[in-house]
């Protein structure tokens, strides 16, 4: 916490930009702090595939969440792509909360 307010990251697949900026919002009048994702890849934001950057944000994400309380996966279908799986892990490794958008179903194989 920061003077009294929980402090959140968002992580979630980038194409998911419009839920993204749902949340931050939602989350913001609910009186948290965000703690969002510079760059949109997946929507538009092609700077995030020059060369190095994409593993610079992914380093600096975990960084996020280093600094929050928890994380809010952005899951919209049900949807966690490779890279957020590895940042819940990350956040739960370091015994942030986690909380999503929508429930995950329970997968046969675990994931």
């Amino acid at each position: 916490m920061v003077g009294g307010y929980r402090v959140i990251t968002l992580c979630g697949s980038t194409r998911f930009k419009d839920a993204f900026l749902a949340a931050q919002k939602r989350l913001t009048l609910a009186g948290n702090i965000v703690i969002s994702v510079g760059l949109f890849g997946h929507s538009g934001d092609d700077e995030v595939w020059s060369e190095g950057t994409k593993a610079m944000l992914d380093d600096m994400h975990k960084r996020k969440i280093d600094m929050a309380d928890g994380i809010f996966v952005i899951n919209v279908g049900g949807y966690i792509g490779e890279s957020t799986r590895s940042e819940i892990a990350y956040a739960i490794a370091r015994g942030k909360e986690v909380s999503y958008l929508e429930e995950p179903a329970a997968a046969a194989d675990g994931k």
